[in-house]
């Protein structure tokens, strides 16, 4: 009887942690459907032309007939195919600049002002100057997308990096850690939360600098799809590409939200875990 009611609190309580959260989770979502009520009212009660700005049920036939066709799909591909090599560029260039200037004085002064200098520059006004350089192929989307995503990863790790208590590389050195344990065993798990920051940042700015890339002479992706529907005045699919846009920041966003949960479990913060 004792051993029932165990098993039967247990699953109790592994259900209340499950809707807790599913809650949690979820949560985040209620603002953007609550405001895309709010549209979809405004749009009914004539208060929003649908000329201008199209109800959602609108956008949502649009995307449909979008899907249908093949269209969608075939340029979210292409999309999510640049933007992916192009940020796994950035991380890889990213994390090597930063363990070399933030794990040496010379890394630092060789590697840490021009990156600086580079930053300032606008890297959207960059863009007619990678077509001079790399041409109208595939080069200079990837490599705007990557250039935009390397600097949030860099500067943040970088922090990480010189954040960590210079104590526990003397005590790695102590115990004979090779240079490249230490950078395994310490640097990057000291500096992994700076690390996934910077990762969040990036993604935000690599679907930004994608939205250009993709509406200057590209012949697919969604920014070629809405340089399309411009031609011909068609606002809802203007309107579904920047919303697949901002799905696809959110949805990254989450991923990344998501991993944080699970590297960064040994964090505690005001009481609760991250």
């Amino acid at each position: 009887m004792s051993e029932s009611g165990s098993r039967s609190r247990s699953v109790q309580k592994l259900r209340g942690r499950q809707l807790s959260f599913v809650w949690k989770e979820s949560r985040r979502f209620l603002s953007p459907v609550l405001l895309v009520l709010f549209w979809q009212i405004a749009s009914a009660g004539g208060f929003v032309s649908a000329r201008i700005l199209p109800s959602p049920a609108q956008l949502a036939h649009t995307a449909w007939g979008l899907i249908k066709d093949g269209s969608l799909p075939t340029n979210l591909l292409v999309s999510l195919e640049r933007a992916s090599i192009g940020f796994g560029l950035a991380l890889g260039i990213g994390v090597i600049l930063a363990l070399i200037s933030g794990l040496s004085r010379l890394g630092e002064d060789i590697i840490d002002a021009p990156l600086q200098i580079l930053r300032t520059l606008p890297a959207l006004a960059l863009a007619p100057l990678f077509i001079l350089w790399f041409g109208i192929g595939e080069e200079p989307k990837i490599l705007l997308v990557t250039l935009g995503a390397l600097f949030p990863i860099y500067l943040n790790l970088h922090k990480g990096i010189r954040s960590i208590d210079p104590k526990f590389l003397e005590m790695s050195r102590t115990l004979g850690l090779s240079r490249s344990q230490i950078i395994r065993e310490v640097v990057l798990p000291g500096a992994l939360p700076d690390l996934l920051l910077g990762v969040r940042y990036a993604l935000g700015v690599a679907w930004l600098m994608l939205v250009v890339a993709e509406q200057v002479n590209a012949e697919s992706g969604i920014g070629h799809m809405m340089m399309d529907a411009e031609d011909f005045l068609r606002t809802d699919i203007i309107l579904v590409g920047l919303i697949v846009y901002g799905l696809l920041g959110l949805i990254s966003d989450w991923v990344v939200r998501t991993g944080e949960r699970w590297l960064l479990a040994w964090q505690v913060d005001g009481g609760k875990r991250v």
